[in-house]
């Protein structure tokens, strides 16, 4: 059983939502305004918080931004807003999910058990990953002793993934960190370099798939499993 924060002023999906969050062995206790939930936030962390975008006061985006200036607490956007732009910056501020309105309840459900599984891997992989290992002053890398011949677009890829395994970085994110002087590139570029990079990640090791999809989100680096 977890505990679930859900801010949400909706008197339509809130009590379904409930509901099923209970159902599931959630003990939930529900805030419907953005600055109260925020002080809850801070002072006693829950396990995991489902945020509506629109909310009195302090709207859904400034808490989760407020909250990720604080740490990496889990935290799924509820929202009417459907449109990709909305979805995408709520992602790149550090949202874990995105749930569009109406949805369906027991989806909601699955998705927080996901989250909370996932965070729960990265607290057991806290340090960058051990597979690999850079030298700054060529600006090489080995991947498990096996030196990896990469551009310099590709190691910046590595290094940005690398040094969180697990975690999910949006296209935009490793746009920022591979080409932050470049300002003619789009995320398309990302995708083409991340394919490169994969192919000689297996070439070096191939028993193993070290960058990872997460449709709709972008990638992770994928540690071998314990």
């Amino acid at each position: 059983m977890s505990r679930i924060l859900l801010v949400e002023d909706g008197r339509d999906s809130a009590p379904l939502l409930l509901g099923h969050l209970q159902g599931a062995g959630h003990e939930v206790e529900q805030i419907e305004d953005g600055a109260a939930a925020l002080e809850r936030i801070l002072s006693a962390p829950p396990a995991l918080t489902l945020l509506d975008v629109v909310l009195p006061r302090i709207d859904g985006i400034q808490v989760l931004e407020k909250v990720r200036s604080h740490g990496n607490h889990p935290i799924i956007m509820l929202t009417a807003r459907t449109q990709e732009a909305d979805r995408l910056l709520a992602l790149d501020l550090g949202a874990d999910d995105y749930v569009c309105k109406p949805f369906s309840p027991r989806e909601v459900v699955a998705r927080i058990h996901t989250v909370l599984r996932r965070h729960a891997q990265w607290r057991e992989a806290a340090m960058p990953s051990a597979a690999v290992r850079f030298d700054d002053p060529r600006g090489n890398a080995c991947l498990e002793g096996r030196a990896l011949r990469l551009t310099r677009r590709e190691l910046l890829l590595l290094r940005a993934l690398s040094r969180d395994p697990g975690r999910v970085f949006t296209r935009s994110k490793l746009l920022e960190a591979a080409f932050s002087e470049a300002f003619d590139v789009n995320e398309r570029a990302v995708d083409g370099h991340i394919k490169n990079l994969r192919r000689k990640l297996a070439d070096a090791v191939p028993s193993h798939d070290w960058i990872r999809s997460v449709y709709g989100v972008g990638f992770c680096f994928a540690e071998r499993p314990a």
